[in-house]
């Protein structure tokens, strides 16, 4: 297999191998395998090192054995659906001005996994995807992302379908289909995979039930064995039936969120009015290690128990649709956070948070240049300035 997921060296790539990917060992050569761990969390659970960064190709963040690496990985769980979004406008007059649907697979735990896999890191999405061709769409597309499938389940269900308005500014508003749809039936798996270091939730996947309830479940259990835990709400406000309800719920999950990314319109909503960096140190004081509150034009912040340590601007690039850019940034930002082997994002200083934002920036810069959610591959980062 070619492209950025696999190593032109003579090590093989993560993605070529049919094994889940905690089931997959590397041999790297013995230089730097002493080196102590980095601070920021570094070290697995049972006190093994994390290797140097001089892995090879995506392969960075294993626990080292006597001779070989066992992938660390990042889960991302929630829904995978079809976004219906509008093309060129009918021609026949008595169509009412609509325009035609193109089929755009995304779902935003979906876009999550697929930025994360694009970027190189080892990626695995669980969620519950349909047999119907919508859905063997959705898992071709994973697998040539270099997302791991293993923990997908799969049932005779139909996809939901997310019909999207652009406004004038090209950001998407949605109406769903979801009744008996395959990826809210999503069972809960047991405890994940020990290599486990990240689980990213949200959207959809925290709302509708039995799903939402299973995925509740998974982020109390990996928060509990030290999982890096990520959570972006993504509000669907026609989909939340008890507003109220919802956020008493929300409330209940931070103490087990490490790291929230949400925008300034959701934390206004969730905050029932309240300025997003209010809101934001409000969610600290409540457990979250840190906050990233995407702003739209004005870019990328990050609150702290240390307060506002970063912030940087959005980058200026011609608009073609916002759907998908904040699921890039979340990805982006695992991807830079496992690059670095980074598990506990509180230990992170004012620097290094404007070198992830700003990666993230950089990632979601891309993705709003296309029609859709395309997020970028780690070459389409490098040659982007």
């Amino acid at each position: 297999m070619k492209g950025p997921f696999t190593d032109s060296a003579a090590v093989k790539g993560p993605f070529t191998d049919p094994k889940p990917v905690w089931q997959r060992r590397l041999s790297l050569p013995a230089t730097g395998l002493g080196q102590r761990c980095r601070g920021l969390g570094l070290c697995g659970r049972e006190g093994s090192l994390h290797g140097p960064e001089t892995g090879a190709g995506p392969w960075t963040g294993f626990v080292i054995g006597p001779s070989t690496r066992l992938a660390a990985v990042i889960v991302v769980g929630g829904e995978a659906l079809v976004d219906l979004v509008p093309g060129e406008p009918l021609d026949s007059t008595v169509d009412g001005g609509l325009r035609a649907l193109l089929p755009r697979l995304g779902g935003g735990p979906y876009n999550v996994a697929l930025a994360a896999g694009r970027l190189g890191v080892p990626a695995s999405f669980l969620s519950r995807v349909s047999t119907d061709r919508f859905g063997s769409a959705l898992v071709d597309r994973l697998t040539a992302s270099g997302v791991d499938i293993s923990l997908l389940q799969r049932g005779d269900e139909p996809t939901t379908l997310a019909v999207v308005a652009l406004d004038e500014r090209g950001s998407a508003h949605y109406t769903f289909y979801v009744e008996r749809t395959a990826d809210r039936l999503v069972a809960d798996p047991g405890p994940l995979p020990a290599e486990t270091t990240a689980l990213s939730l949200g959207t959809l996947g925290m709302v509708l039930e039995p799903g939402a309830s299973a995925y509740e479940a998974m982020l109390r259990r990996e928060s509990a064995r030290g999982t890096l835990t990520v959570l972006d709400p993504n509000i669907r406000e026609a989909l939340i039936a008890d507003p109220a309800a919802y956020r008493a719920r929300f409330a209940s999950w931070l103490p087990d969120v490490r790291l929230l990314k949400i925008s300034d319109d959701d934390a206004a909503w969730l905050a029932e009015g309240a300025d997003p960096i209010t809101a934001a140190r409000g969610w600290v004081e409540s457990g979250v290690d840190a906050v990233v509150l995407t702003r739209g034009a004005d870019g990328l912040s990050v609150i702290t128990a240390a307060g506002e340590l970063a912030h940087v601007a959005s980058r200026t690039v011609a608009v073609v649709d916002t759907i998908g850019a904040g699921d890039t940034v979340q990805g982006a930002l695992l991807a830079w956070l496992h690059q670095r082997e980074v598990t506990k994002p509180a230990a992170l200083e004012a620097g290094d948070w404007r070198e992830a934002l700003a990666y993230a920036a950089k990632a979601a810069s891309i993705t709003v240049s296309r029609s859709g959610a395309e997020p970028p591959t780690a070459e389409d980062m490098a040659v982007t300035v």
